[in-house]
């Protein structure tokens, strides 16, 4: 009997433990195909930092590296150059972990030029630690830091990550998707692929940004945390590649 579809190898059979509606299970599965059709299941280490992707190395058949909150580029850069070019590196950060506590490390990672690969999550709020605001949150947007919705004038406008490190110079690859719809999980997908073939092509620093849903610290259903993705995240952080060399 032919076989049209299997489980990858890449993943373990650990049930995972994310909210129900959460990307990051959709995410992990895109992510281990990639590795697994690339044949580099062997020699691939994965970095996780502190956030709600801490427990990676429970669901990746592939070596994990725990890192501090906000550090993952900078292991993953010792990692890189200790296991050398034919090795395939990548970070799984959060916006909370990547866009703030750790936006030195991932502006000087890509200012660099290191050739690693971050697969970067963006449900536009601190998911682990009780839903605070982050650097992505949207103006007007409620949190538990700021119940009122995000006020301009007393933090800003939020952070766009993709089109930030798409200016420097060391960036291959940088992309932003989102796991909202078929359509759009088989384009993060491929999106995947391209930035994990920029790190094996020795082109430089690469990363994705994907778009996901956080229904617990929403305040919303799985099903309306889709919908808002769509009508609120997707007009201020549009999709598509910022740069590709």
């Amino acid at each position: 009997m032919a076989v049209v579809f299997k489980k990858t190898e890449a993943l373990t059979d650990t049930v995972m433990h994310y909210c129900p509606g959460c990307g990051h299970g959709i995410v992990h599965r895109l992510v281990a195909e990639v590795i697994e059709e690339m044949g580099l299941q062997e020699k691939t280490v994965g970095v996780a930092p502190v956030g709600c992707a801490v427990f990676a190395y429970r669901y990746f058949n592939v070596d994990i590296q725990e890192a501090a909150h906000g550090r993952a580029p900078a292991v993953a850069t010792g990692a890189k150059r200790v296991l050398g070019p034919d090795s395939l590196v990548f970070t799984y950060q959060g916006d909370g972990d990547l866009a703030s506590i750790g936006t030195a490390e991932i502006v000087q990672a890509a200012h660099r030029g290191e050739k690693i690969s971050v697969i970067f999550i963006n449900n536009a709020i601190y998911g682990m630690t009780g839903g605070q605001m982050a650097p992505t949150t949207l103006l007007g947007q409620k949190t538990t830091t700021s119940p009122y919705g995000r006020d301009k004038e007393l933090c800003g406008s939020p952070i766009r990550m993709s089109e930030l490190l798409a200016t420097i110079e060391g960036s291959a690859y940088i992309e932003r998707t989102a796991v909202n719809s078929t359509a759009n999980i088989i384009k993060t997908k491929k999106a995947i692929q391209k930035a994990f073939g920029a790190q094996v092509n020795r082109k430089g620093f690469s990363l994705v940004e994907v778009l996901s849903t956080c229904p617990t610290n929403w305040g919303k259903s799985p099903v309306e945390s889709m919908d808002w993705l769509e009508e609120a995240m997707l007009p201020y952080y549009p999709l598509g590649v910022y740069k590709e060399v």
